[in-house]
């Protein structure tokens, strides 16, 4: 096994790349891998090639045995783009692969700070070092409860959806999140990402009404 699997950021996603284009061939793709900042659950299934819609990145030097994701190399990306019938274009992988990387790792920042957000969940957390990644999934055409409210008010619905399970300390405990990938304001590529514990358990329910009056 392999142990190493954002608010505002001008970049896209890759669910929204190659509309009406005849997919070229992966000539000199790089095959190149770097690691993730994100800790890999030790219940996490095993998997050498992780979705790429669904991984983080940063330019850290790919490390073995860090116990970190790793993120998919620029073939990876294109292979697995072309499985899910979407039509990439091979030039295009060199900007993607870093973009689509930072939105990943914006959105595990934005977990860590749900995650420490109180005294108690410091506590269920720190004692292992911090919450790590279980597992991971995308689902672009799936509306979260929160998004299809929204669209029915008239504002505008998310270009994708991840839902991620987080690994906490204190008996492998499972926390749901999920993650709406909204298109920014203006021109450009900027985009707003809705991160937040599902609320399909009562710890996902106590997350949230604790970030309203501020106990968590």
């Amino acid at each position: 096994n392999e142990r190493q699997s954002s608010q505002n950021h001008d970049t896209n996603d890759s669910t929204t790349l190659g509309s009406g284009r005849i997919a070229t061939r992966p000539s000199g793709l790089g095959t190149e891998r770097v690691t993730s900042t994100i800790p890999r659950a030790d219940m996490s299934p095993s998997t050498t090639t992780p979705d790429p819609r669904s991984l983080p990145s940063t330019g850290v030097p790919l490390e073995q045995n860090s116990g970190n994701w790793i993120y998919p190399s620029e073939k990876m990306f294109f292979d697995a783009m072309k499985r899910k019938s979407f039509s990439p274009n091979a030039s295009d992988m060199p900007s993607i692969i870093p973009i689509h990387n930072a939105v990943n790792e914006r959105a595990w920042s934005q977990i860590k700070t749900w995650e420490s957000s109180s005294a108690r969940l410091k506590a269920l957390n720190e004692p292992c070092g911090g919450p790590k990644l279980r597992s991971f999934s995308g689902d672009a055409a799936k509306l979260s409860p929160k998004a299809r409210v929204l669209g029915w008010m008239g504002y505008q619905e998310p270009f994708d959806r991840h839902d991620w399970v987080v690994e906490r300390c204190q008996g492998g405990v499972g926390v749901e999140y999920v993650i709406d990938f909204y298109k920014g304001k203006g021109d450009g590529l900027a985009f707003y990402l809705d991160v937040r514990p599902k609320l399909n358990t009562w710890e996902g329910w106590r997350m949230r009404i604790g970030n309203v009056v501020g106990m968590g």
